[in-house]
């Protein structure tokens, strides 16, 4: 799972109402290298949540966004940090571990990559 597809997820457990961004318990994480177009980035930057993005690196340990709370305009003409948020989204694979809800601590297991995010029955 790409830390891009974690922006995407949310708890849908019925009653809970703060279930984004989902916490990060990795047990197995791989570093894939890709291609690099920073076009694609300053256009993913008007499509995900930083903030998100931001917490899933810090689970996960990472340090390419410390002390940045926000991307300005300007800010994107870096190269430099397009990158790191780059490798954030699209380099970083979480293998194996689970997504934790922040409001109910219900855990959704990873495994190979893929988050299982199915409810059980009376979690709908």
């Amino acid at each position: 799972m790409r830390l891009l597809t974690h922006n995407m997820l949310k708890c849908n457990v019925k009653g809970v109402e703060n279930g984004y961004p989902l916490g990060i318990d990795a047990t197995k994480v791989e570093i894939v290298e890709s291609d690099f177009d920073a076009e694609v980035i300053r256009n993913m930057l008007k499509k995900i949540n930083f903030g998100a993005l931001k917490s899933g690196a810090t689970s996960l340990s990472l340090s390419e966004l410390d002390g940045i709370e926000t991307v300005t305009e300007e800010m994107q003409a870096d190269e430099e940090l397009l990158r790191r948020i780059h490798r954030l989204l699209f380099e970083v694979h979480v293998l194996d571990g689970a997504l934790v809800c922040p409001e109910s601590g219900r855990r959704f297991p990873v495994k190979d990559g893929i988050p299982n995010m199915l409810l059980h029955e009376d979690e709908v």
